[in-house]
Formats: C-alpha cells, structure tokens, sequence
C-alpha cells in the first residue's frame, strides 16, 4: 500500500482521460481539486460528447451534448482546471479505436502532462449493483495505450511529430481509479478538496437528480477512503510509475 500525498514536488501538470461529462467528478475530482489547490495545471480529456446520458424523451443528443459541456466547463471552472477538451465521440459507441488513440495521443503531446489519470480499462465483476460502462473501458484503454507507446515515439502516428510539430511526450506516472480493495495507492485530501469536488459534481444537473445525496455520498465514501491511511480524506487508485 502506498500512502504518499500524491503531491510530488516535481510535477506540475495532470491530465484525466475519461468517457464522459461527470466521470472524472465521481471518480478522481478530489485529487484535481487538490493539484489546482496546489498549483498545477490539469486538463481534462473527454471522448464521448455525453449525448445519450439521459431518461428525458423530449430531449435531442445535441441539445443534451451542448448542455453537458456546458456543465463540464462549470464544473472546471469550480475546480480550478487549465481547460477541458472535447474529442467528441458518440456517447454509447466508444471503442478503444487506433483514431481515439491518436487523439488522446495529440492532446497528450499538446498538454505534457506529468501524471494521467483515466478509468479501468476491464471489467469488474465482484460488485453486484454495477457492472460498468463500456465507454469508461473504452476510454480507460485507450488512454493507456496513448501514454505507452504512442504519446512517447516519434514514429507512432509520426504525422503527430512531422506534420503538426508535436514532440514526443513521455507521460511519468498513471493513476488508475479505483473504489475497490485492489488500489494500491491512496491520495489523501483536505476537507476543502471534497467540498470543491463535491461544488464541481453539482454543476452536472442534467446528471445529478438529488445534489445533497451525491454530495453525502462523496463526501463518506472519501472518509471511508481515507480511514485506510489515517486520513480524514482520500480517493483511490492503481498507480503506475513509468520508467
């Protein structure tokens, strides 16, 4: 178990690979509330455009994907991030594709970030109320793929590097999110990081039919977190260090 601040001194700059508007707030918004309150410049990655995510039959995927974006720039601005980025996939139909690869890819070139973090890229069965999302798999494989080897050679999608100037880029550390007793790694968290991940988590009001239960609900689930390291708060992960 590792139970370091997840603040090394030497890193800057962090991306979140994820599928959709809101995943990366239930999943990992502490520990960007953290690195923005520290000073580091996070970008997040969408791939979907978040357009199927809803029960309303009077409502069209374009009208929906503008309103998630919208949330999603909200949802930044509270946390304090660099920018959001939008690949713009279809929500729903994310496969972990050689072209979403490129993209993740380009972005991670474009930003440079020191530490990426992204979604499970398989299949947990062990929980019985959920069983995952095929975009967050999708998005989580991708992403991986893009860290190693794409964003790294020069020759993997070489028109990256010759044609539109995008050195190579070798991302340092990979933060897999993780709820489960599998993580490895648990980043511990101010009161002021849940309570600005949990501002950021409502911001998505297309998503989120009762605030103050999600809220609750992060804010336990990050104390229970947390008990495991001695800390008020934490978020959890599989963390790789790349050599």
């Amino acid at each position: 178990m590792t139970t370091g601040d997840g603040s090394n001194s030497e890193f800057k700059r962090a991306m979140v690979v994820t599928a959709h508007p809101d995943d990366a707030e239930y999943g990992c918004s502490g520990s960007v509330a953290k690195w923005c309150r520290l000073g580091w410049e996070v970008v997040y990655v969408l791939c979907t455009d978040g357009s199927k995510g809803t029960e309303d039959r009077n409502i069209t995927s374009e009208h929906l994907a503008e309103i998630r974006a919208e949330e999603q720039r909200e949802a930044g601005k509270t946390l304090g991030l660099k920018t959001v980025e939008f690949l713009g996939y279809p929500d729903g139909y994310l496969e972990p594709t050689l072209e979403v690869r490129k993209d993740i890819s380009r972005e991670i070139r474009k930003h440079k970030p020191d530490v990426l973090i992204t979604t499970n890229p398989t299949r947990d069965l062990l929980s019985s109320g959920y069983i995952g999302h095929p975009d967050h798999f999708a998005a989580g494989e991708a992403a991986l793929s893009a860290v190693f080897p794409s964003a790294r050679d020069h020759l993997t999608f070489p028109e990256l590097f010759y044609d539109e100037g995008l050195e190579p880029h070798k991302v340092l550390e990979v933060w897999v999110m993780s709820f489960g007793d599998k993580a490895n790694f648990w980043n511990p968290l101010t009161e002021e990081d849940v309570e600005t991940s949990i501002a950021a988590l409502k911001q998505h009001v297309s998503q989120v039919t009762d605030p103050d239960d999600a809220g609750k609900w992060m804010k336990e689930r990050r104390a229970e977190l947390g008990n495991k390291i001695g800390a008020d708060y934490a978020e959890s992960f599989q963390k790789f260090t790349l050599s």
